[in-house]
């Protein structure tokens, strides 16, 4: 299995040249690691190439890096994978893209595989992560009105207003919330074992 591994890294290293910036083989996967402004090119490289096949974009997610480790993370803050799927060739491989600002933009790849139109859509609304080129980028998952990008881990976990849909009105409305704050660390009792027998 490595060594499988191995031939397809050497492959894609071959293929990609300078536009790889790491590549690493951990826990039977491989993980290729380029530069933003190299993405959509590789990607149809990788999708073209006889001996790499990559016709499936299977998924595609953000991630949200910040104070990863306990604050030792040096690295950019957020990044964006893809897992690619060779069906005619069996293999997978993954590729990762480190984007280093707070408005992080990336360019689509809807071009090169269709799948990415709605998973694009989702790193969007979820991470506020703009893909240049997609024919449609708008939210999905959350209220056309929300505002912030819940997944972002410096998002807030509590507010001061809430949403629901009101009926009369017919449309969503937003109120002060009506939950009281609570304390979840458990209680716990523990019974004095008996030592007299």
């Amino acid at each position: 299995m490595s060594q499988y591994l191995e031939n397809l890294s050497t492959r894609i290293q071959e293929l990609l040249g300078d536009k790889v910036r790491n590549a690493r083989l951990a826990l039977g996967e491989l993980t290729v690691e380029l530069a933003r402004e190299d993405l959509a090119q590789s990607c149809l490289a990788l999708r073209d190439d006889a001996a790499c096949r990559f016709e499936q974009l299977i998924d595609l997610c953000g991630v949200d890096y910040l104070e990863y480790g306990d604050g030792a993370w040096t690295g950019p803050r957020f990044a964006v994978v893809y897992h690619l799927l060779s069906v005619s060739l069996n293999q997978r491989v993954r590729l990762r893209v480190f984007l280093d600002d707070d408005a992080p933009v990336l360019a689509s790849v809807n071009d090169v595989w269709s799948s990415a139109n709605w998973f694009e859509r989702e790193a969007f609304d979820l991470y506020g992560i703009i893909f240049e080129g997609h024919p449609d980028l708008r939210r999905i998952l959350t209220d056309y009105g929300f505002v912030g990008h819940p997944f972002r881990k410096d998002f807030p976990l509590v507010g001061l207003v809430e949403m629901r849909y009101d009926a009369d009105r017919q449309r969503v409305v937003y109120e002060p919330t009506s939950t009281e704050e609570r304390n979840n660390v458990p209680r716990i009792i523990r019974e004095e074992p008996n030592l007299h027998g």
